[in-house]
Order: C-alpha cells, then structure tokens, then sequence
C-alpha cells in the first residue's frame, strides 16, 4: 500500500525582527510564519511554511487566514490520499480551492520534504538536481534613516555576507526617497549594486519621474514601482528606461509572465514560491522567463528557515539567476525554530544538504514561540 496522508497540522509561530523593517505599506518589527507539520502512514513528517508580510498590509492572505483554510478548506482535501503523487494533489487543491497560493505553497512544500526524506533524496534532486549549492544573497535596507542605512550596508560588506543591497521605499514623497537612495548609492560606489523596491507605491507620472532620477544616481534595478495591476504600464517603464525593471506583485504565476512578455516586456521577474503556489509553479514561470529572454530574481516574502530553504531549492536547480536572490528572511529573525540554522557566508547562503528540504525543527524553540490559544 502507497503511504497516505494522516493528519496536517499547523501552528502560527511569532519571531521578532531584528530591528524594525519599513516597508511602503507597513513597518514590521515581528514575522508570522505558518508551519505546516504533515503526518504520512508510513512514519514520515514533512514540513512547509507559509508566510506573508505585514498581516493584510500586503496581500489577501494574512497568517491566521492561511492557518484557517488550511484547517477547514485544504487539509480535508488530502488526508487520506496517497502522498507520493504530489501533481495530482496540486491538481485537486487548485480544482476545489481557488487562490490561497500561500497556504498552497507550505502544503506543496510539506509534500516534497516528506517524499525527499522517504526516497533519501533533497527536494533539489526531486525537481531534477541542483546546478549550484551557493546562492548570492542580497540584503534589504530598511531602516529608513540615511546614516543608519549607510553603516548596516558597510557592516555587511565588512563580514563579506553581503554586496548587494535593495532599499525599501516609497512611503516618503518621490523626492525625499530619491535623495536618500542617491546618498546611500554615492557613499557605498562601486562597492555594491544598489536595487529599490517601491512596492507599488507610485502612479506611472511619479514613477517616471522617479526612476529617470534613479537611472541617474546609478541605480541598478527598479522592484514594482507602480500598481501589480498596471501590466501596460509596466511595460511602458520597461521600454523608455535603461535601468531594468523588476516585477515583483505583477508576475505571480507563468500566465502572468507570459502576458508580460508577449506585452513587450523586458527586465526581470521576481520569483516567489508563496505567489506562485508552490516550487513546481514558481518552476513554471521562470521556464517562461527564461524562453522570453528576461532574468530571474530569487525573491522572499521574508520567510524562515523552512520557508528560505524550500526557496533555495528550486533557485539551485536554475543555470542563471542573474539578479540572485534576497533569501536574507532568517537573518532578519532574532532567533530561529530549526536545528541548523542555513549558513550564510562569502556573500550568499549554501543549499542545505540531506534528504528533503535538509532542516530539522527545533521542537523547544518551536513550542516556545508557537502561538498559544
């Protein structure tokens, strides 16, 4: 008999932040992770994260919602089904649930862990095998404060964990961001490449006016300036500026980088396994990115370890990511829920190695900061 799956169970887990992280829409000081822990007939647990940033602030699934639907909507629909064909569970999610990528994503990534660690094989293997096992890493500016900024992105540099910085903009007027951009870009030089994120924060005239300054100050790549929903516009900043643009919210799945590029676009997309619903998804979109010509970006929705390390799974199995990836999420965490935190030196972080996704959770650390109801 096939194993099958016996129970899911999931747990809202609250890790403060480092310091507190401005974005546009919200400024964070603590992440909310779902962790998913999956039972199967034959003794083996897999494990899945799902996370999203600033409750709703950013999107329309919030940590107790994805708990929620996972409990009462998804999980009936695979406990008691055989556990190894993970495509066709994929396939009966998304025939009887519509949306809810995020909650997708941890169930997709618990099925994958708990097959590598039946088969002795990672999650990298199972997707075909990693063509890298050291990943750059970029690291986010979001103090807000220019000089603060300015000596975190020294410090990184200084430890060799990280020579590329995004920063977090667009809760300020378009010429305060600017400005602070700019000082921050002329004090490091040629000593890092300087991305923004605005987060969709800016209308199309505010953004070109913003990122023809930008393009000016050196900037290397705009993330998201105007509305997920203004794919023409999107297109239209592609084509009139020389900097590339990154779409981030925009490109959530293959469909939406293929209108993308059939639109004209041009630049990169960000990558995201809780926008696309899991690794086989965020697999698809990058194969269209990849036959339209436009370059990959391992983004994060500021993940754990266990969310990170599914993540960095798949980006290992792609040749080029040629705007690396910004899997920092764990390094934004006081603390971590997992055995062996992932190891993050010369300016990247290695793929974990073991069956599965290769991480252990740390049942104390676990149960210390679960949350209690």
């Amino acid at each position: 008999m096939p194993p099958v799956i016996n129970t899911i169970e999931t747990l809202l887990v609250d890790l403060p932040t480092i310091r507190p992280h401005k974005l546009s829409m919200t400024t964070m000081a603590c992440q909310t992770m779902v962790i998913v822990r999956m039972h199967h007939s034959d003794g083996v647990e897999g494990i899945g994260e799902g996370t999203t940033i600033g409750g709703l602030a950013y999107g329309p699934e919030s940590p107790e919602s994805i708990k929620t639907n996972i409990d009462t909507y998804l999980a009936p629909l695979l406990v008691g089904q055989p556990s190894c064909n993970i495509q066709a569970l994929r396939a009966r999610l998304n025939r009887h649930a519509r949306g809810n990528a995020i909650a997708k994503s941890a169930l997709e990534t618990a099925l994958l862990d708990a097959q590598g660690k039946r088969l002795g094989l990672s999650v990298a293997e199972l997707l075909g095998g990693a063509r890298q096992v050291h990943l750059p890493v970029l690291w986010t500016l979001a103090s807000g404060d220019t000089e603060k900024d300015i000596d975190e992105a020294l410090l990184r540099l200084e430890q060799r964990r990280h020579c590329n910085f995004k920063l977090k903009i667009g809760a300020n007027p378009v010429d305060q961001d600017v400005r602070h951009v700019a000082a921050i870009k002329e004090a490091l030089g040629d000593r890092a490449s300087i991305r923004v994120d605005i987060n969709q924060a800016w209308d199309e005239p505010a953004a070109v006016r913003g990122i023809q300054a930008l393009q000016d100050a050196g900037i290397d790549l705009i993330e998201q300036a105007i509305s997920a929903r203004e794919h023409a516009g999107l297109i239209r900043l592609s084509q009139r500026f020389n900097v590339p643009m990154l779409a981030d919210e925009a490109v959530q799945d293959a469909r939406d980088g293929f209108e993308l590029a059939a639109g004209g676009f041009s630049g990169a997309f960000a990558l995201k396994i809780a926008k696309s619903g899991g690794l086989y998804g965020v697999l698809e979109l990058a194969h269209v990115a990849k036959a339209a010509g436009i370059g990959l970006y391992g983004g994060t929705m500021l993940e754990g370890s266990i969310g990170t390390a599914a993540s960095l799974h798949a980006w290992a199995t792609q040749d080029d990511m040629a705007w690396g990836t910004e899997m920092f999420g764990p390094l934004l965490l006081k603390d971590d829920i997992v055995v062996e935190p992932l190891h993050y030196h010369e300016f990247g972080v290695d793929l974990p190695q073991g069956p599965g996704l290769g991480i252990t959770l740390d049942e104390d650390k676990l149960s210390h900061y679960a949350r209690k109801y």
